[in-house]
């Protein structure tokens, strides 16, 4: 029930109508008996600034960032985290002592269900097929995850090079190594973890793979297949993960983990992390 002391969260993004945080979001707040509800708000790239000055006359508590703001919006917080800076990108912010503070929930979001295995990553090698703005996210956290050392692999040579140089200056200092698509063959077996960063797998194509069966085939069985793409759900690179026997990730664990950081952050409470995975999976009809 939305009163006159209902306060404001939210989702930005342009677009944002496809975004799942509102359903998962206001069933937590929901089972939480919080009086708070949490609204999309499609915001275009040249009305940003002007969005977060509104946000502030009215506000609103906190909100989460999506495509195209994540990078852009840091200049307009007054505080921002160090692994937001180390990321390059913020996807949620909150107001406090009367300003806006930003951090990055991505990378712990990625994380919670490999540290649910508590695993011995210290002698698994992580290989991320990709080279874009989610790949940075999974960088940091396969560094806090403690792996010894993490392949990115993309088809681009020069964006390739420009990724490595991007984290030389960071205060993670990961060790990064970069690969054209044509070594996969080569490092595949060597991994422990392979993560899938790239949109290959979604629609309008859900039949591709970033990788052939034959390439899942050299990877180790104890390795663990990672995408982070949460539609369809298995994405194909899944299912070929699943056949040979490895253990399985999507990203719609990422999603929901990402978002109870955030809401812990908002709240002060802790997450119903359940209640939120199971109202995006009734979303999806699973």
């Amino acid at each position: 029930m939305i009163k006159g002391t209902t306060q404001l969260l939210g989702v930005i993004g342009y677009p944002v109508k496809h975004s799942m945080s509102p359903i998962m979001h206001n069933a937590a707040i929901a089972t939480l008996g919080l009086d708070y509800v949490y609204l999309p708000f499609p915001i275009a790239p040249d009305r940003l600034k002007t969005a977060i000055d509104g946000f502030a006359a009215v506000g609103l508590q906190g909100f989460n960032i999506t495509i195209p703001h994540k990078q852009t919006i840091m200049p307009l917080l007054a505080n921002v985290s160090d692994v937001a800076q180390a990321i390059g990108a913020v996807n949620t912010v909150w107001w406090r002592d009367g300003i806006w503070w930003g951090t990055n929930t991505d990378a712990a979001g990625f994380l919670a269900p490999l540290q649910a295995l508590e695993r011995d990553w210290s002698q698994s090698p992580a290989m991320i097929l990709g080279n874009g703005g989610a790949a940075r996210a999974v960088v940091a956290a396969c560094h806090q995850l403690g792996v010894p050392e993490i392949m990115v692999v993309g088809r681009n040579g020069a964006k390739l090079t420009a990724f490595a140089q991007s984290w030389q200056q960071s205060p993670l200092k990961p060790n990064i190594s970069v690969h054209p698509w044509d070594q996969l063959d080569d490092l595949l077996p060597r991994v422990g973890l392979v993560v899938n960063s790239t949109p290959v797998g979604m629609a309008p194509k859900p039949e591709v793979s970033p990788l052939t069966d034959g390439q899942v085939n050299l990877l180790p069985s104890q390795a663990i297949a990672y995408d982070l793409i949460y539609t369809p759900r298995p994405t194909r690179f899944l299912q070929q993960a699943r056949g040979v026997g490895l253990v399985t990730f999507d990203g719609l664990e990422m999603l929901v983990q990402q978002g109870a950081a955030a809401l812990e952050i908002w709240t002060q409470q802790p997450a119903p992390v359940d209640v939120m995975r199971q109202a995006l999976l009734d979303h999806l009809g699973q």
